[in-house]
């Protein structure tokens, strides 16, 4: 939904309803993205009920390293001590998570997909004890028509 707000349109986000600037791809506050392709399929499986596959492809892959300034590892470094979630990376893990499923997306597209199948999300620290978190989709592009 969009809101006119002097001359200016934000959007609003449809999970936790607060205003958005309409360039944003994600809620700078929850998350979540801030809209949807209906036309793009992506899926856990190896197959989508309903669909047939036309054309594989091949392996697609996305990549996000991710990293907290020193203010974000210094209210991390407190939560960790109350114990419990540690919310100053859940929203930056959240974004990465997307990023990664959009980078996937935008390299099957430009292979000819209009599908990902097989998604694979995973997550891995590079280990240079600088607190980077690398998050990783990889996953099948295809192109694929109903069954009829």
């Amino acid at each position: 939904m969009a809101l006119k707000n002097k001359r200016r349109i934000y959007m609003k986000c449809q999970k936790c309803g607060k205003k958005l600037k309409e360039e944003f791809a994600f809620c700078q506050y929850c998350g979540s993205p801030t809209s949807h392709t209906q036309d793009f399929l992506i899926v856990t499986t190896p197959s989508i009920p309903g669909y047939k596959i036309m054309k594989v492809l091949g392996v697609v892959t996305g990549l996000t390293p991710r990293t907290r300034g020193v203010l974000g590892k210094f209210v991390a470094s407190f939560q960790s001590i109350l114990g419990g979630e540690v919310t100053a990376f859940t929203t930056e893990l959240e974004k990465a998570r997307i990023e990664a499923i959009d980078r996937i997306k935008d390299k099957a597209i430009a292979q000819g997909a209009n599908a990902i199948t097989g998604l694979d999300l995973e997550t891995s620290d590079l280990g240079l004890q600088a607190g980077v978190t690398v998050i990783s989709a990889t996953g099948t592009a295809v192109v694929i028509e109903p069954e009829r």
